[in-house]
């Protein structure tokens, strides 16, 4: 008798000890499991970017329309909230969704198209805002168009290509000056040349993202970008310039888009030669000081 007692209370204790095991593997995993906290996946997505605000342009402008296109985008809480497509031209003026918007492209009456430029370009940033992913998107051709967004017909990869560059540059501080197009041109025509000199400029995220210098002649006819494009300047041929005057004034451009600051530049003497922006030997001083006088309104 006291033999099955000793068994017995043998095997009472080995069930407890199993029993209290099975208890403290179940407490381990529940605390190794993760938190519910009302989603399907157990965690709370977030958006991916970081907060603030994005640009990326083209290097250059195009040689067939003029225009460059840019592309702006906000993310808040991690998400894009706002998408722009845009375009500058080379020759100052209004932006391509204005131009659009005020049916001076016309794409509808000259191209047949079955929507504007800006409603057709507004349906791409809507479809960004959508996917979130500048690369979810794919095209009918290599030329970038596409048949995932219903009624657009425009190639888009430009703003996909951009978008995606923008945010991988991360977000920048917005610049100097207020968005805009600023214009000045001097009071009076030279009495030696006939020609007065304007320069158009176009501001985007506080940036001077278009500069165009040219000047028109008391006898009308063509600006003088055109007439040197058409060699009837010729500042080569007349005169042994290293270059033609619209080459060179693309120079001086480029520079102050790349200073961002009329200011910046050196002169070699009073008439305002510059050895400063290679390539250039055309007097500048005009340009600069017209720009400075074209942003005053800009600050």
């Amino acid at each position: 008798m006291m033999k099955r007692k000793h068994w017995m209370l043998v095997a009472l204790t080995a069930l407890i000890s199993i029993l209290l095991l099975a208890g403290c593997n179940s407490e381990t995993e529940e605390a190794d499991a993760p938190a519910d906290n009302g989603s399907e996946e157990g965690t709370e997505t977030e958006g991916k970017y970081e907060d603030g605000v994005y640009h990326a342009e083209e290097a250059d402008f195009s040689e067939e329309s003029g225009w460059k296109y840019t592309v702006d985008l906000t993310v808040e809480n991690g998400e894009i909230v706002s998408a722009d497509w845009n375009g500058v031209h080379k020759d100052g003026g209004d932006d391509k969704d204005t131009v659009s918007a005020n049916g001076e492209y016309g794409m509808v009456e000259k191209g047949g198209a079955q929507a504007e430029w800006h409603e057709q370009a507004e349906k791409v940033e809507a479809y960004l805002l959508e996917t979130q992913d500048p690369t979810d998107i794919e095209y009918t051709n290599d030329e970038g168009a596409t048949d995932a967004i219903s009624g657009v017909s425009i190639k888009v990869a430009t703003f996909f290509t951009l978008a995606e560059e923008a945010l991988a540059n991360g977000p920048v501080e917005q610049g100097a000056y207020k968005d805009g197009t600023y214009h000045a041109e001097e009071a009076d025509f030279s009495e030696e040349s006939g020609w007065k000199y304007t320069v158009d400029l176009t501001v985007e995220n506080g940036e001077i993202v278009s500069a165009d210098w040219n000047g028109v002649h008391k006898d009308g006819g063509d600006d003088k970008d055109t007439v040197s494009k058409n060699g009837e300047y010729g500042m080569v041929e007349k005169a042994g310039a290293q270059a033609e005057w619209h080459e060179q004034a693309e120079k001086v451009e480029a520079h102050l888009l790349e200073t961002q600051d009329p200011t910046d530049i050196e002169y070699t003497n009073d008439e305002g030669a510059t050895d400063a922006i290679s390539g250039v030997s055309i007097k500048v001083a005009t340009f600069f000081t017209l720009a400075e006088e074209a942003l005053a309104d800009a600050k």
